[in-house]
Order: C-alpha cells, then sequence, then structure tokens
C-alpha cells in the first residue's frame, strides 16, 4: 500500500510522463498536416499573385517562399528554421548579418549578444534567437520550435502576431460556449437519468436530438435574426461596439475588463457574447446531457447505491455523494475533448457572427492555400487538446481516489 507521499510522487511522475507523451504526438501531427496540405492540388506563389501572373513572377515568388525545395527540406525547416553556423573569437566585436533573427553581434562582458536590428543591447537582445555555445554563434530564420510560426502568404504578416491577436477571441467564445453546456446539461441529464422513462426524461432527449443534428450555422442565423435583429436585445457581429475603449491586457474582453474596472465595456463585451456562444454551446450541451444521463443510469444499477439506500440515506443523499461523482468521470472526458473541438471548430460561428477568432481566418488561409497559417493553427489545436486531456486526466484523481497514474 502506497503512503500518501507515494502517491503524490507517482502522480507527478505520471503527469510528467504524459507531458513527454505529448511530443511525439505533436511532431506526428505537424508531420501529418504538412504532408496534407502539400497534397493539396494548387500553387499557393500562383494564389497569391492571381491567374494573370506571369510564370517569372510566380517562379520568384516559389523561390521566395522555398517552394522549390524537396518536401523533407521544406518540413525540417518549418520545424526550425534555417540554421546559420558562425565560428567567432570572444575577443572581437563583429558587426554582421548571421541569418534573420541576428543582425549585430558586439562584445559585452566577455560574452557574445545577439541582437536584432535597430535595437542596442541595452534596450533589448532576442534570447531566443542565439546562442553563445563557447566560440560557435548559432543564429536560425524562423521555425517552429523557436516560436517563429513564418509569415502568412497572403499579406506576409507574421503569423505569431496575428494569431496572437485572434486567439483569445476564439478562447473567450469557446469558454463561454462550454460554460453555459455544462451547466445546463449536468442538471438536465441528472433529472432526466432520476425521472427515467417520464416526460421530462423525453423532452430532455428529443431536445438533445433536436440538438446534435441542427446545422450551427441555421440555428446561428436564426438566433441572430430573433433575439437581435426582431426583438433588438442583443448585437449580431463583433465584440465591441464602435466606441467603446477597453485595455487590453489578457485578450478576453469580459476579464480586461473586470480587472481594469470597465463596467460599460463588460455590459457590451457580454452582450456581444451572448448568441455566439449560444449558438456554440448547442451541440455540446446535447452531447453532454446524452452522456451524463446514460452515465447517471450506469451507476444507479450498480449494488454499491442500493446499499446505500438499504441504509436510510435520504435520495438526495445518494444522487449527490454517491451517484453524481462517479457518474460524472466519463463526463469529464466529453467537456475536456467538446471544448478542444470548440477551439479547433468554431469556424461557422465565428463566420456567421463576424466574430474575430481564429475560426474564419482559418478558413480564408486553407481556401487560399496559406500554408504557414494552417499548419500552425492546427499544431496550437493539437496542443489544446493534449493539455485538455492531460487536466481530464489528473481530475479524475481528485473524483475517484482509487485511479492511479501508473
Amino acid at each position: 500500500v502506497l503512503s500518501a507521499g507515494g502517491l503524490r510522487g507517482a502522480a507527478h511522475l505520471g503527469v510528467l510522463r504524459r507531458l513527454v507523451a505529448t511530443i511525439p504526438v505533436l511532431f506526428g501531427v505537424s508531420l501529418l498536416v504538412f504532408s496534407f496540405i502539400h497534397l493539396i492540388p494548387g500553387d499557393p506563389a500562383l494564389a497569391m499573385l492571381g491567374e494573370h501572373a506571369t510564370e517569372e513572377n510566380v517562379a520568384r515568388i516559389r523561390e521566395r517562399l522555398g517552394l522549390n525545395e524537396p518536401l523533407p527540406v521544406q518540413y525540417v525547416r518549418f520545424l526550425v528554421g534555417k540554421m546559420t553556423f558562425e565560428r567567432i573569437s570572444p575577443e572581437d566585436v563583429y558587426k554582421t548579418r548571421l541569418g534573420k533573427s541576428c543582425v549585430k553581434l558586439e562584445k559585452l562582458e566577455g560574452t557574445i549578444v545577439c541582437q536584432r536590428e535597430g535595437l542596442s543591447w541595452t534596450d533589448k537582445y532576442d534570447k531566443n534567437a542565439c546562442y553563445n555555445l563557447s566560440t560557435v554563434m548559432v543564429c536560425h530564420d524562423g521555425g517552429v520550435l523557436w516560436g517563429d510560426l513564418g509569415n502568412s502568404i497572403h499579406g506576409n504578416i507574421p503569423v505569431s502576431t496575428e494569431l496572437k491577436r485572434r486567439f483569445p477571441a476564439t478562447v473567450e467564445l469557446s469558454l463561454a460556449a462550454i460554460f453555459i453546456a455544462v451547466i445546463i446539461a449536468i442538471p438536465a441529464g441528472v433529472v432526466s437519468a432520476i425521472k427515467r422513462n417520464s416526460l421530462i426524461d423525453t423532452m430532455t432527449m428529443m431536445g438533445a436530438l433536436i440538438g446534435v443534428s441542427m446545422p450551427i450555422f441555421w440555428l446561428a442565423i436564426l438566433l441572430m435574426y430573433i433575439f437581435g435583429l426582431v426583438l433588438g436585445w442583443f448585437p449580431t457581429g463583433g465584440r465591441l461596439s464602435v466606441g467603446i475603449e477597453l485595455e487590453h491586457i489578457t485578450g478576453l474582453h469580459l476579464v480586461d475588463a473586470t480587472l481594469t474596472r470597465n463596467w460599460p465595456a463588460f455590459k457590451d463585451a457580454f452582450s456581444h457574447l451572448v448568441l455566439p456562444s449560444m449558438a456554440l454551446a448547442t451541440i455540446p450541451l446535447a452531447i453532454i446531457a446524452r452522456m451524463m444521463r446514460s452515465s447517471m443510469l450506469e451507476v444507479l444499477g450498480l449494488d454499491y447505491v442500493r446499499t446505500a439506500r438499504a441504509k436510510g440515506l435520504s435520495e438526495r443523499a445518494v444522487i449527490i455523494r454517491h451517484v453524481m461523482r462517479n457518474a460524472l468521470l466519463p463526463v469529464i472526458t466529453i467537456i475536456g475533448i467538446q471544448l478542444g473541438s470548440l477551439m479547433g471548430g468554431a469556424i461557422l460561428t465565428e463566420t456567421v457572427f463576424a466574430w474575430p477568432g481564429i475560426g474564419k481566418w482559418v478558413f480564408d488561409a486553407i481556401s487560399g492555400r496559406d500554408y504557414p497559417i494552417v499548419q500552425s493553427v492546427t499544431l496550437l489545436v493539437a496542443l489544446i487538446f493534449v493539455l485538455v486531456n492531460l487536466v481530464v486526466d489528473i481530475s479524475y484523481a481528485f473524483l475517484n481516489p482509487k485511479i492511479r497514474y501508473d
């Protein structure tokens, strides 16, 4: 029998193993995404310049984007970028260009500091771009492993910059949607299981079936028409009204408005969030409600539940203390999966409500074969799935102490 300290050590070791296991998963995802995108017919250079572009211009763009290189070379550059190795002497002062990220080398108290163009060492230097390994300076040009996601083919905008601007909007929308789904679906599933085969059960499951079957874009348009245009209760698009100012701290408008105590902005951001989050919450709400009902019915039929009732426990105590805790285990997995799906699957909702997240951005990137955007967002969504599953695994231990991290 393990002691409390031994259990904690096993849990920490299990979490560490799961974190290490994410590395090959993300590597495999990056390889699959890279391969599938490059198998799609079409030329990104031609899509970038238009149908009437000359062959010379197309060839020039292909050369600039590195599309003439073999696919393995392109994949390696996507991961680690173009590496530059220069052997230098720490005794000298160098002013030379070593790739995109390393522009200037200077001697500083016996060490070599690599700086970005236009910045002095007293202001800022890029610790991630250059590394002083004795007398060898290593510099990189791009690469996902260094946090450089490259530039978009259309517009030549840094993907990381645009991703930082858009991702908080998708996170806020997804969290609001999953919150709505959970607070409605779990009680609905519990009541439906307790009142099995009743009118409440029938109506709940019928509603869940409709929710799963309903096209999300149609529901979004319906909500927009009824509550936005006819009743005028909520705005029909965007995140903030024109004229509303909000200091950006986290990028999550409700959080930023709360931190800065900007209550007019909070009210406005909340009103903009209601309709898209309701539309996006429909499918996960239906799935979670059905799973909660099924899990509750399974646990209600177990022997220990009958024993608890035979001992004289009230029905409320039996349901809350003994049934719900175990019934929530598979539901938590579904909630995690749905949250990850919302992060990467909000394209239609964001398009209908003109929500400035990553959904519409990725849709346009797929249409225009903008490799850097599609690859970067797909890797981000894969990372979110991995992290959410890790959190789900850890939460199992709190709900059921018998679960060990093997």
